[in-house]
């Protein structure tokens, strides 16, 4: 790290959420090449080599990079479509579009997905991508294109479905994989895109979509296979009273319970909303360490109900925030997701007690980062860690007069971001991408969404 190029970050508020939350008033942040190489109160060590850029970063909060562990990028391309639907119907509206996208649409909706985010301050993406109509293209190859030109690290989760609707699940019978061509085709995934090092900016993990949409065998087969293959594992969970009441029709047992009897629990498994639980299911993810995506804009968006996040942060349950997808939350922002993660839990049972504002800043880092099973390398600012971080600017008009920075990043107006750091390259200059045109995207998720929309309405 000596002979590494530094970057050196002055005079700015620093919430690290280290293990102590630490905090410094005034600080500085020292990158050398993609580590954080030091940090702490007051202004940098003098005597640095090779220091390439200094960063006077006044009236500005310091943080981790955010976090997203949860989102399907295709829905980008139909937003603002079935808004006053539950999820079932939700679904049962929209897998006929859905089934109808192809590569040049994927490519353009992950690039939609991936720039909002990187603009919000988000520096680790994932997405959940389990629609794969026959004849489309290289869907995965399309997305982690996507992501590596934009700079961001990148969790791919390949998802799958196998259950159609003469199967007794919600997708068209032409929507969906067979069991032996999905596990194929997420294995060749695996092998071909996933990188296991520290500092990796593409890992893949294995996930079937949901117990509606998938059989028993997919999900057993696909927990043995990720384990095999040393991967995670991902799936939607507990979102919705319907999805309860299906479980138990068809397999005796609530959806924990289903999950536990599939292999679905683990320290290397997380899932997507986990609205609809109770004491035992808390319990259940607690003793085994099963994370959770907690997704508050998107279950609001489809009326799933109130997540129990603090019961579960209280049993010990990992906890991270998701964007999920941008048909059921049509900003694609994950910054704004702090806020109204601790909103809505407060309309919950603890009221004003549920959440405070660094705990919603550590489920958008830190728990972030434990959910998708990279704690050791990001989600906090800590020596030896990766230079993945966000000045946002907070002595504007917006947040001026809130006294404590943490305050105001998330109980405030949605913050501008003047720089975000993925692996040491600043990605984000003043709000705006410096790894893509943003308005080329805008016209290119335009022109797709409309082709799609032909392609729908013709089919």
């Amino acid at each position: 790290m000596a002979a590494a190029q530094r970057i050196v970050i002055e005079n700015c508020a620093i919430a690290t959420v280290d293990a102590d939350d630490t905090e410094y008033a005034s600080g500085h942040v020292v990158l050398a090449g993609n580590r954080i190489e030091s940090l702490g109160a007051g202004r940098a060590p003098e005597g640095l080599d090779n220091v390439v850029r200094r960063i006077d970063a006044s009236g500005h909060l310091v943080t981790p990079g955010l976090i997203n562990t949860h989102h399907h990028f295709y829905q980008w391309i139909t937003r603002g479509l079935a808004t006053d639907h539950n999820l079932f119907d939700w679904l049962v509206a929209l897998y006929p579009v859905w089934a109808r996208i192809d590569e040049p649409m994927v490519r353009a909706a992950a690039q939609g997905s991936l720039a909002m985010m990187a603009r919000g301050g988000v520096t680790t993406a994932m997405d959940h991508h389990y629609v794969f109509p026959h004849g489309s293209g290289d869907l995965s190859g399309a997305i982690i294109g996507a992501a590596r030109d934009m700079g961001v690290r990148f969790t791919l989760a390949r998802g799958s479905m196998d259950r159609s609707e003469k199967d007794g699940g919600l997708p068209p019978d032409f929507a969906v994989e067979t069991l032996d061509g999905a596990l194929a085709a997420t294995e060749e995934t695996v092998r071909q895109h996933h990188d296991s090092s520290f500092d990796a900016m593409t890992q893949v993990a294995v996930a079937p979509c949901s117990p509606f949409s998938v059989s028993t065998e997919l999900l057993r087969d696909g927990a043995q296979l990720a384990r095999r293959l040393g991967v995670r594992l991902h799936t939607h969970g507990s979102e919705t009273v319907e999805e309860e009441k299906f479980c138990h029709e068809l397999f005796g047992m609530g959806p924990t319970d289903y999950f536990e009897s599939t292999g679905w629990l683990g320290e290397d498994v997380w899932m997507a909303h986990c609205v609809h639980m109770n004491d035992s299911d808390i319990a259940a993810f607690a003793r085994t360490r099963t994370g959770v995506a907690h997704c508050p804009s998107s279950n609001a968006r489809l009326a799933a109900g109130i997540a129990r996040v603090p019961d579960m942060l209280a049993a010990g349950v990992p906890v991270g925030l998701g964007v999920d997808g941008t048909a059921s939350n049509e900003s694609g922002e994950l910054h704004t997701e702090l806020r109204n993660a601790l909103l809505i839990n407060r309309l919950g049972a603890h009221r004003e007690a549920a959440l405070n504002a660094r705990q919603a800043l550590r489920l958008g880092t830190y728990g972030g980062a434990q959910v998708l099973g990279r704690a050791a390398e990001t989600g906090s600012l800590e020596p030896g860690k990766l230079a993945d971080l966000v000045l946002w600017k907070l002595d504007t008009l917006a947040h001026a007069s809130i006294a404590d920075p943490v305050t105001a990043l998330v109980f405030g107006a949605a913050a501008p971001v003047t720089a975000s750091f993925v692996d040491g390259r600043q990605i984000v200059a003043d709000g705006r991408l410096l790894t893509a045109d943003e308005d080329a995207i805008a016209r290119s998720t335009r022109d797709e969404a409309q082709r799609l929309a032909r392609i729908a309405a013709q089919g």
